[in-house]
């Protein structure tokens, strides 16, 4: 599938900043069953990006604008070719060790809850288990915006039985580390006709004699051919697509806009 992507992140301030600092990990890599064909992160009125990898592996923009300013967008996009491959990802760059993914971080601290629904999960081997998991969070937690923020952990969103796909994420990733699986956070792209939903967030856990499997939780199933990987990380703060702070400037205003389509392969 060819998939077409624009994301353009805006700030506004009702007074000048002075400085600005983001890093931006807004560029997906390719590997066995995601190919890059054309990208590229564009910040209008910023220095010239220096561009470096992360430990993880993400591909991260630095910029700063040291000039007053009122406005700064940040706009990325391309085309990107997948294919279905069960949410097994294979043929990445960098092979970060899996154990690195069983460190716990304050959104993923596990509590009782967590690890009764972790202990509860069967399944014929541990791939199946996984998937008992998945589903046992999605029963656990209704999807509902606006009940979770950015900082929402795991613990606090399986106790309110009420969350976005980043909690999804962050209490299946708890719950497998409970048990000995590594697994991480992934940010990316789906294709779904609902431009609220284009942004998107699920995990990945390590199944020996398979490697790094996806989870999307929220919607009860393994990345497809629909989905474009864009960012990994311990949580959703290590993976988030832009991260930075300013001097001066008040009352901020961010506004997120992403469209994500398929293209034909004629195009």
């Amino acid at each position: 599938m060819l998939i077409s992507i624009r994301h353009v992140t805006t700030y506004r301030y009702a007074e000048p900043v002075n400085y600005t600092i983001q890093s931006l990990r807004l560029t997906p890599g390719s590997f066995a069953g995601q190919r890059v064909l054309d990208w590229s992160v564009s910040t209008p009125g910023s220095r010239p990006m220096l561009q470096f990898e992360d430990g993880f592996g993400n591909v991260v923009h630095l910029i700063t604008v040291n000039v007053p300013h009122r406005e700064l967008v940040i706009e990325a996009g391309g085309v990107v070719e997948t294919k279905d491959a069960s949410g097994v990802v294979a043929g990445l760059k960098h092979a970060i060790p899996p154990r690195v993914f069983l460190k716990e971080t304050p959104r993923t601290r596990p509590d009782a809850a967590i690890r009764e629904i972790a202990q509860s999960a069967k399944g014929a081997d541990l791939l199946g288990r996984l998937h008992a998991l998945a589903g046992s969070v999605r029963d656990r937690v209704g999807y509902m915006p606006g009940i979770t923020d950015a900082h929402t952990g795991a613990a606090e969103a399986l106790a309110d039985g009420k969350g976005v796909c980043q909690d999804h994420a962050h209490i299946f990733i708890s719950a497998a580390r409970t048990i000995g699986v590594p697994a991480r956070y992934i940010t990316g792209y789906l294709v779904t006709g609902n431009a609220a939903d284009a942004h998107h967030a699920w995990a990945e856990a390590w199944v020996k004699g398979l490697g790094w499997v996806g989870f999307d939780v929220a919607n009860r199933i393994c990345p497809t051919e629909r989905y474009v990987r864009l960012a990994v990380g311990l949580d959703a703060g290590y993976a988030a697509p832009v991260t930075g702070s300013r001097k001066g400037g008040a009352e901020e205003k961010l506004d997120v806009a992403v469209e994500v389509q398929q293209e034909s392969a004629q195009q």
